[in-house]
Parts: C-alpha cells; sequence; structure tokens
C-alpha cells in the first residue's frame, strides 16, 4: 500500500503540513509497525513529524495502531503499575527501579518496560541487573508484589526498530514520545508516565484524556517516569481520562535534601536503592508522595 499519501499531508513543512485524523494515523502507524513500508518512506516519515510535531488526534492513532500489534501482558490479581523507562540518568542516579520496587513492596505488580534510546547514559535496566533482576525473555503474568523488566522489542519488534531510527538519522520520532504513553496490559492497569518540557505536559494530557487512560503524569527526573528526589513536581492524575489534580509543583528544593550516591553507575545506584529498601536511608520525599499518589490511584480503579 505505502504511506506516500500521508506522507504529502504530513511533509509539506512547518506551516503547510495538515495534521492527520486518528484513522488515518492509526493506519499510517500500523504499516510502519509491520514493516510494509520502505526504509525511505520510514526515514521521511520520521523527519516529517519531526518538524510538524504531532497532534493528540494523531498519537491516540499511533496508540491504536500499536495496543492492536504489542504483546499484551496477561491481567494479573491487581492493577498492573506501568512505568516506561527510555531516558536513562545522565546528571543524577536513576531511580525508577526505587519507585518500581517500593510499589512492588506494597504488593502490587509491576512492569518496567524499555530500551536504550540514549547513549552514554545509565540506564534502569543496568541498574535492575545489578540488583539481581534481569529483563524477561517471554511474556508472562506479574504476581502482585513482583516487578518484571519487558524490553520492548519483546513487546513488539516494529517499535523496536522504529526507535532504533533515531541511531541513524540523529532524531527522536513519534515512537519515543509514544512508548511513553502505551500500556501494554491486558488487564486493569495504571500507567505512571513523565514529560520533559511543559509543551509536553499539555500534549501528553490530552492524549491521554483522548485514550481514556488511567495515569499518573508528572515531569520526571532527565525523562524517567520518577520524581526527583531534590523537589516536588506537580503531579496529575487521569481515571478514565478525566484529569485530577493530585499534587501541585513547589518551587526550589526540598529544606532537607537525600543523601543521593555521589556516583550515578549502575552499582552505586543500585546500592543506595538497597539502602532506602533496607531502611538504612530514608525514601526520598517526592517519591513517597509519589508511591502514594500512585496507591491511591491504584485503589479506585
Amino acid at each position: 500500500m505505502g504511506i506516500g499519501k500521508y506522507i504529502k499531508e504530513i511533509g509539506r513543512g512547518k506551516d503547510g503540513a495538515r495534521a492527520l485524523t486518528r484513522e488515518q494515523a492509526a493506519d499510517l502507524f500500523g504499516q510502519v509497525l509491520d514493516g510494509a513500508v520502505t526504509d525511505l518512506e520510514v526515514g521521511a516519515f520520521c523527519l516529517a513529524m519531526r518538524i510538524k510535531g504531532e497532534t493528540a488526534e494523531e498519537m491516540a492513532g499511533f496508540l491504536d495502531a500499536t495496543h492492536q500489534r504489542l504483546q499484551h501482558i496477561p491481567a494479573s490479581d491487581k492493577p498492573v503499575v506501568v512505568i516506561p523507562t527510555y531516558n536513562g540518568a545522565r546528571k543524577l542516579p536513576v531511580l525508577t527501579p526505587l519507585l518500581a520496587l517500593l510499589l512492588a513492596r506494597e504488593g502490587l505488580p509491576v512492569l518496567v518496560h524499555g530500551t536504550a534510546t540514549e547513549s552514554n547514559r545509565v540506564l534502569t535496566s543496568e541498574v535492575l541487573l545489578a540488583l539481581g533482576i534481569p529483563a524477561q525473555t517471554a511474556i508472562n503474568s506479574i504476581a502482585p508484589g513482583t516487578l518484571a523488566f519487558v524490553p520492548t522489542g519483546l513487546l513488539n519488534v516494529g517499535l523496536q526498530r522504529l526507535l532504533d531510527v533515531r541511531r541513524v538519522v540523529g532524531l527522536r520520532n513519534p515512537a519515543h514520545s509514544l512508548v511513553k504513553l502505551m500500556n501494554p496490559c491486558a488487564g486493569k492497569s495504571l500507567l505512571v508516565t513523565s514529560y520533559t518540557h511543559p509543551e509536553y505536559a499539555v500534549s501528553m494530557a490530552e492524549t491521554l484524556a483522548l485514550m481514556q487512560s488511567n495515569a499518573l503524569l508528572l515531569r520526571g527526573t532527565e525523562g524517567e517516569s520518577v520524581a526527583d528526589a531534590r523537589r516536588t513536581p506537580k503531579m496529575q492524575g487521569f481515571v478514565h481520562g478525566q484529569s485530577i489534580a493530585l499534587q501541585e509543583h513547589q518551587g526550589g528544593s526540598l529544606a532537607t535534601l537525600p543523601e543521593l550516591p555521589q556516583s550515578i553507575d549502575a552499582t552505586s545506584t543500585a546500592n543506595y536503592i538497597r539502602q532506602v529498601l533496607d531502611g538504612k536511608q530514608p525514601v526520598p520525599t517526592p517519591i513517597a508522595q509519589q508511591v502514594a499518589h500512585i496507591l491511591h490511584m491504584v485503589a479506585s480503579l
């Protein structure tokens, strides 16, 4: 079939490009995921969308196509908490594993999914491995009180392939936003996701509403879906797409800062997480607040 007719619409430049309908976006993205288009068409799609930017309707269409093709995580006895991890640590220790393990300790099944999209960053998967939690090699249900890390390629090979385009062209594409909004679970679940820049807070909120998602949205730490341990971020909830104000942003740093590890390597970060879980270090207040909000939202599902 090809996607040339769609590229003509979205590829007219920032001012001349036309937005696709949700149905058109789903058709386009489905062909890309299925590998039914040429590498040239994939590159044209990625560059056109990078210049134009995605509308909420287009992202909803991309998500529709993705959800139809994902290897879904079977339903659990309790709602699964879904945490995407695609950025890793650049300046601060990546504490996504701490958030996930605190939630698992509360008896929840926790799915962490991701892949490396940044070079020279410490990844959540590396910290989890240092904690003795390797990546899954098959799709299985997640028992309450446990954490599973599932590589993106296991959920959908075409999605992994699209994320890897960045290594060739050096630019993000819609897949990098999509993976933070998708939900691979078949049963009840709560997505915990984040944005890096304020404008993404608006677009992601619009998409979560369109998708009628159950989610917690916050400005994360270096693109990760965990609260910055040093300050209190705004947190916004969504229940079946309806927005709920959970917590307002508080300017400045906390009065008492946590003793974070000086090094951000996987071993140092894993050692710090063990100390927190063992009670030798306090849980950073913003992360404790995030855990409390998630528990409250899960109880309402």
